[in-house]
């Protein structure tokens, strides 16, 4: 954990209201298949599908390919080869296995260029979506989503009884069907879908008019919220940018070391006020003494030396102990 702007330690324990990010911060930001859709009529299977996909995603620079070939390998699938293999902007991927001309698109344009074939699509979902083409027949389709983190329903959950948080919002440039199944997997109420970042910093603004607000985010787009936010913490693969702007930077890919954060947030506070009030209060014993005669102008400078060394000994309970202390609820591994 990085601090790069102290105050985050005293102000963090104030906040009211957490804005999460979703993609890279509450999820891994990697896509993962979660469904094959098998057309009606087709002679292929779900092996078939998939392994035509992933012969020709793997020559693909597009997000979903690493999911694709992921698959592949998980089912223990031996990649085809493929000819005449051409990816135009707006035309998807296409390539020719086994003599098989295969298309792999979108939902939109496979409508756009084939309405014909709208009643055998499968009904649309929540996630990310491809569209396979074999013959220039409807073969199937492939579902992604982006797993939430193992951490993160527990973590959401503890931050009101255990951190006094009472709002706690999924803010995302994503299209809401994604948002919204993320957000019924961490029990999440409030959320903002294909959202822009002036949007995003727009929402970060009027939640801080009414309480003290934590904003975190992992992508360039996130920059501006992180740093309007009362505390702006950037979490994941951010970026140079991302980490400029934030107050602290959590170096970790776990949403454990946000929750250390808090209470060494916490731990700085507390101390903070026990050294400046238990200062003051001796400091105020001292002058009435020294006010009626019982403390020489000698003593008294001795006694406020002391009460200042007192301080900075409290300070340094801080750093005695190897770890710090957390209460996310245990997660059980699969």
């Amino acid at each position: 954990i990085i601090i790069r702007d102290p105050t985050v330690l005293e102000r963090l324990p104030t906040c009211k209201t957490a804005i999460f990010d979703k993609t890279g911060t509450l999820t891994y930001g990697k896509p993962t298949l979660s469904a094959i859709h098998l057309a009606k009529n087709t002679h292929l299977t779900e092996e078939n599908i998939l392994q035509f996909t992933a012969s020709l995603e793997r020559y693909s620079k597009h997000p979903l390919a690493p999911a694709i070939l992921n698959a592949a390998k998980e089912r223990h699938l031996q990649l085809l080869d493929a000819i005449h293999v051409s990816e135009k902007p707006g035309q998807g991927l296409t390539g020719t296995i086994d003599h098989h001309r295969i298309h792999v698109t979108s939902r939109n344009k496979f409508l756009l260029h084939s309405p014909e074939f709208v009643s055998e699509l499968p009904p649309e979902s929540s996630g990310l979506e491809c569209i396979i083409i074999h013959d220039e027949q409807f073969a199937g389709s492939l579902v992604f989503h982006d797993a939430p983190r193992k951490e993160g329903k527990s973590f959401i959950s503890h931050l009101t009884p255990s951190h006094q948080f009472t709002k706690i919002m999924l803010v995302s440039g994503d299209r809401e069907s994604e948002v919204k199944y993320l957000a019924s997997q961490l029990n999440l109420k409030e959320i903002r879908a294909s959202q822009s970042p002036e949007q995003k910093l727009a929402i970060v603004r009027e939640e801080r008019k009414k309480a003290p607000t934590l904003f975190m985010g992992d992508g360039i787009n996130d920059a501006p919220a992180l740093t309007t936010a009362t505390v702006g913490i950037a979490f994941g693969q951010f970026s140079n940018i991302t980490s400029e702007a934030a107050g602290a930077v959590i170096l970790e890919n776990t949403l454990k070391k946000v929750d250390e954060l808090i209470h060494l947030s916490l731990n700085t506070r507390k101390i903070a006020l026990q050294s400046a009030i238990g200062g003051m209060l001796l400091s105020f014993i001292g002058m009435s003494f020294a006010s009626v005669g019982f403390i020489t102008p000698v003593t008294g400078a001795i006694l406020q030396e002391l009460i200042d060394a007192l301080a900075i000994i409290n300070a340094l309970r801080l750093s005695w102990g190897g770890t710090i202390k957390t209460d996310i609820p245990h997660v059980p591994v699969d």
